[in-house]
Parts: C-alpha cells; sequence; structure tokens
C-alpha cells in the first residue's frame, strides 16, 4: 500500500513537472525576439540537487531544461546530484521534481536548482510521503 501511494503521489508530481516544462518551452517559443527573454543568448551549466532527512530514501527525480527532462530513477539514499547540464542559448528555464520515502512524519526533502555554481531556486517536501520541487527561469 505504501508503494502505491508513492507511485500515485511521484505520477502526480511528474504531471505537474511536465506541465511547467510545456509552459516554459511554450512561452519561450512565442517570442521570436529574444532580447525580451531573460537569459537569451546564453548557456548555461545547470546541476540539479536532492537532499533528504536522515533515515529517508530518495526513489526517482525528474529534471530538465525546457521541454526536455529526464528521469533518474531506482535511486537510493538521501542524497542525490545529477550530471552537469549545459542549456542552450536562449533556453527559458530549469526545473526538478524528486520522490522520496520519508522515515517518519518529521522527514524532510528539499530540491535545488545551480546555475553557473549559484543556488538559484530551493523547494521542499515534509511527512513521510515527500515529492518536492521546483523551476526556474534564467
Amino acid at each position: 500500500m505504501k508503494k502505491m501511494k508513492i507511485v500515485h503521489v511521484l505520477r502526480g508530481t511528474f504531471v505537474a513537472l511536465m506541465a511547467t516544462m510545456l509552459i516554459g518551452f511554450v512561452a519561450s517559443c512565442k517570442n521570436d525576439d529574444d532580447d525580451n527573454i531573460p537569459g537569451a543568448g546564453k548557456s548555461h551549466k545547470v546541476v540539479f540537487k536532492a537532499i533528504a532527512s536522515s533515515g529517508s530514501d530518495i526513489d526517482v527525480a525528474v529534471y530538465g531544461i525546457d521541454g526536455n527532462p529526464t528521469t533518474a530513477s531506482s535511486l537510493s539514499g538521501t542524497t542525490w546530484t545529477s550530471p552537469e547540464v549545459t542549456s542552450d542559448a536562449g533556453a527559458y528555464g530549469a526545473n526538478i521534481a524528486v520522490g522520496a520515502t520519508g522515515a517518519n512524519a518529521s522527514s524532510t526533502l528539499k530540491v535545488q536548482i545551480w546555475v553557473d555554481g549559484e543556488l538559484k531556486k530551493e523547494g521542499t517536501s515534509s511527512g513521510q510521503v515527500l515529492s518536492a520541487s521546483a523551476s526556474y527561469t534564467f
């Protein structure tokens, strides 16, 4: 039962992340004048991270730039870091969603988006079924 609950939460998180990525992609395509898009003309080095409290277990991460998500599944442990991703020049934004199982009701999960070596955005979750997400616009 616990596994099914996590799967349902992760599906919901994945759908929300995909909708966010799609909105970012559509917004970046709507305007042909790149001068009005934040970060236009620059590529960025992006790293995604997840940190869970002691005794928790990170299960899955979905992360990416604009409409190009990557899924890392069958994860375990209290920390996870993506490989460095280089965005295309003019990319709109970065997104991450992570699911984890907490050790107890006071467990926490934090996700982070690092851009060009600087922490730009964090998202958090607490409880036994953990689902955290964050989005950052360049």
